[in-house]
């Protein structure tokens, strides 16, 4: 399978490539990102099929229905990674909350979150082709703090691949921002910037694009690319766990095969959603993607009225923190998928240079044929996550704006998935508030707090981590990155 650009070509760069290159260089042209030129039809005979694999079983044959030009070996091994989760048998366990509601959850991997479900194998693929063609890569990302820690994991000490990671220093939680800084690997650099994930995703894609800075690195004989979201590396592995969370909704009889669901996805910059999108197009039953944010409510703007309106906002700090995104990078996939390049274009032109854009009315409606979407304040959120544990359900605050969607945005009684996307340990202090009503706790005695209300352990990964040295301590202006990462580099 070929990708091709959503921005349209700019007759310097080929019209379409692979996908090995599609992820080695991620930007295309105007700015743009890649996309599938086409999507693999996958359908009821292929849910059939697949009814009893595992997990790693039903991910190659994904993988296999998009035809990637990756070597069968390399996959295994990448895909082998999951064997580190919790459960190797199935590292996404669907848990039933309500009698029509599921939580599927996305973060029994090495970070506890759900990134390491794409991130975890995207690293071997990714290192696998550098070694393969003797090249040696920057991998750049921005994190809002769940990508970040993912991302250093994966890549730590592996061949031909050095890491330059963003985050908003203040902007993460003290597990997500230690499970980053203590990171000790020769090949790991850490950056904390002062503003907010738009501004580090901002840095990332102006950098990304840069011609003056691919020539420094050239200098080196290092090439470029991205461990973020605007790789579709990262994406087509997001597909995988919404078809895992369907299926096993039918073993655990909950739904007869075809019956159609609601996928409820905690959204900041639209991977997670953009997942459930495609696995819907390629076949899935999906009713609709019910997206649910926090009070940095744009995509609720958008896709409630069609409006992308950054002209009077500023990221909002809130108490789920991966969320607190402005600029959706995958919203652009969204945008070509249903309206093609030359709109696609326009668009992403308009929202860089005025900060908005508007649907037209049938453009509105064919967005809703696929999305609802409501936002859930903090203490909406608080209140969830107090009314779960009462019933036997622990859950971390992005969980919880979910919930909020599952109850407002559904216009039919259909069995609803919700994506739990962090684990508990990661934002402690906001769940001991939710249960004790304690305020102003550091990460480690909300822990200990929420461990002994909940009779649970803390994860030793975690619980080490206050104890492990800060080996990362660059903090820096916006305008000081690109400095910083070429020091790193020498």
């Amino acid at each position: 399978m070929n990708f091709i650009e959503s921005r349209g070509n700019d007759g310097e760069q080929a019209l379409n490539v692979s996908f090995s290159e599609a992820i080695l260089s991620p930007m295309a042209s105007f700015g743009g990102i890649y996309v599938p030129e086409a999507l693999p039809t996958l359908g009821t005979n292929f849910l059939e099929q697949h009814l009893e694999s595992n997990y790693k079983v039903l991910a190659k044959a994904i993988l296999a229905a998009y035809e990637i030009d990756i070597e069968g070996a390399v996959i295994d091994e990448a895909l082998a990674l999951y064997d580190c989760f919790d459960n190797p048998q199935n590292p996404v366990p669907v848990v039933r909350v309500k009698d029509d509601l599921y939580v599927s959850e996305l973060y029994h991997g090495e970070t506890r979150a759900f990134k390491d479900m794409a991130l975890q194998p995207f690293g071997i693929v990714l290192s696998s082709l550098a070694q393969q063609r003797n090249e040696n890569y920057l991998i750049m990302t921005a994190t809002s703090g769940d990508t970040g820690p993912a991302a250093l994991e994966t890549f730590k000490n592996r061949a031909n691949v050095r890491v330059a990671c963003l985050y908003p220093e203040g902007g993460t939680s003290d597990v997500q921002r230690l499970q980053m800084v203590t990171e000790d690997a020769e090949n790991l650099k850490v950056i904390g910037i002062h503003g907010s994930f738009d501004d580090a995703q901002a840095a990332l894609k102006t950098l990304l694009s840069s011609a003056s800075f691919k020539a420094k690195l050239n200098e080196k004989n290092i090439a470029l690319s991205a461990a973020n979201s605007v790789n579709f590396g990262r994406i087509i592995f997001q597909q995988i766990y919404h078809i895992h969370s369907y299926l096993e909704l039918v073993r655990q009889n909950a739904i007869t095969l075809g019956d159609k669901v609601y996928l409820a996805v905690p959204s900041g910059n639209f991977g997670n959603a953009l997942g459930g999108y495609y696995a819907q197009k390629m076949g899935l039953p999906v009713e609709k993607i019910l997206i649910a944010s926090n009070n940095n409510n744009i995509l609720t703007q958008l896709i409630t009225t069609g409006k992308y309106d950054l002209r009077d906002s500023t990221v909002i700090p809130t108490t789920s923190p991966a969320m607190d995104i402005l600029k959706s990078s995958n919203i652009e996939r969204i945008l070509y998928d249903l309206f093609g390049a030359e709109r696609t274009k326009n668009l992403m032109l308009q929202l860089d240079e005025a900060k908005f854009y508007e649907l037209t009315i049938d453009e509105l409606a064919m967005l809703q044929q696929y999305f609802a979407a409501d936002f859930c304040t903090d203490a909406e959120g608080q209140q969830y996550i107090q009314d779960c544990f009462a019933d036997g359900y622990l859950m971390d605050p992005h969980t919880a704006t979910c919930f909020k969607a599952y109850d407002t945005c559904r216009d039919k009684e259909l069995t609803t998935i919700a994506y739990s996307t962090a684990e508990w340990t990661k934002f402690s202090p906001t769940i001991a508030n939710a249960l004790t009503g304690e305020e102003g706790t550091h990460d480690l005695y909300a822990l200990q707090t929420i461990a002994k209300k909940a009779n649970i352990a803390i994860p030793d990964k975690i619980n080490a981590l206050f104890d492990k040295p800060i080996t990362q301590k660059t903090v820096v202006d916006k305008a000081d990155i690109e400095s910083v990462i070429l020091e790193f580099l020498v």
